[in-house]
């Protein structure tokens, strides 16, 4: 069974706390806006990183791509 951008959704709000979470995909390649306070000072590699420790081994062996935009809450305001 293909992961669902809602179950994708779950899996990230899961594991970091968010305060804006976007989702949308086809099952195999999706797309997020993470708005989250621990993006803060941290470069775009450490954010994905972040994400990727939030989903854990689901990255490898339910979800083939994800494309984010990950912004701290200020930056999602402008």
């Amino acid at each position: 069974m293909l992961p669902t951008p809602e179950l994708v959704k779950s899996y990230i709000a899961a594991g970091l706390n968010c305060s804006h979470l976007e989702v949308s995909g086809d099952g195999a390649h999706f797309e997020a806006v993470i708005v989250s306070e621990a993006f803060a000072g941290k470069r775009l590699i450490q954010r994905h990183q972040i994400v990727y420790a939030a989903l854990g081994d689901r990255m490898r062996e339910e979800i083939h791509a994800l494309s984010m935009k990950t912004l701290t809450p200020e930056e999602f305001q402008k």
